[in-house]
């Protein structure tokens, strides 16, 4: 009897990670949802087997290269080799470079977005190479492309990821790995939310470029099945990424509209009242 593919997804609390589970659960694979909030992801399994489906939850922090270890362990302990790793962790602070701690805020944001998102893809990948097949999926962002005020180390993480996937796509041509990226634009979760800072994405995103979780996910369902190698999602955020590339200047003038300076101190264009 043929088994299905067990798919691990990081991040999987929440918001698109929670949302790609469900999907994946309903159409059949094993999945493993990973991430710091142990609670969340059992419930989220729970309702995946109430359903019919299969679902495991093992607590990862991609600051941590044991804990990354010792939950590859658990994973291939219970269904072998991970045969599809989506990931979908991230953190952000939405603050100026100035703002940002060294630590909590800088190394953090590094670590989770891209070190350990590289070392979980390395660590999964000679099982795949050694098989001849396997699929990674990044879920990335428009920030891998377009640099934003107040996103300097979400951004460099995303460019950094960018880079990488870009040279392991050359590196595993030929070994029946497929490297995927997909680019949401402003999506509608929890993530946006920033405690420190009095603005998030859906305030400064019209609800027409606003994707959902569920459409991320269903997306990244459909790259699978077709072994696409980059979506963005809305579409029309190409041209964004076409405009900052060809016209930088047009799109530092529209940004300039949203961040600005005034008296020396430096505002979002929802702390213009006053």
């Amino acid at each position: 009897m043929k088994t299905s593919p067990v798919v691990l997804i990081t991040g999987a609390s929440s918001g698109i990670g929670e949302k790609t589970a469900q999907v994946f659960g309903r159409e059949g694979y094993r999945v493993i949802l990973a991430a710091r909030r142990l609670d969340r992801l059992e419930r989220t399994a729970d309702q995946i087997r109430q359903a019919g489906g299969q679902a495991m939850a093992v607590e990862l922090d991609l600051s941590n290269l044991d804990q990354i270890k010792t939950m590859l362990d658990q994973v291939r302990a219970a269904h072998g080799m991970v045969d599809i790793l989506i990931n979908n962790a991230g953190s952000a602070r939405h603050l100026w470079l100035d703002e940002q701690s060294l630590e909590e805020d800088i190394q953090k944001q590094l670590q989770v977005n891209l070190v350990g998102m590289i070392q979980l893809t390395r660590l999964v990948l000679p099982d795949m190479i050694a098989a001849g097949k396997g699929q990674i999926v990044h879920v990335s962002s428009i920030a891998a492309w377009v640099g934003v005020p107040t996103y300097t180390i979400y951004n460099a993480g995303k460019f950094g990821a960018r880079g990488f996937f870009a040279a392991l796509r050359r590196e595993l041509r030929g070994s029946g790995v497929v490297v995927s990226e997909i680019f949401p634009g402003a999506v509608d979760t929890e993530f946006a939310v920033d405690p420190q800072v009095n603005w998030k994405t859906t305030t400064v995103t019209p609800d027409f470029a606003l994707a959902s979780p569920q459409a991320v996910a269903e997306r990244i369902l459909w790259m699978i099945h077709r072994g696409k190698k980059k979506s963005v999602i809305p579409r029309f955020m190409w041209l964004a990424i076409w405009i900052d590339a060809h016209f930088p200047c047009s799109l530092n003038w529209l940004l300039g509209r949203y961040f600005y300076i005034r008296e020396g101190v430096r505002y979002s264009w929802r702390q213009r009242q006053g």
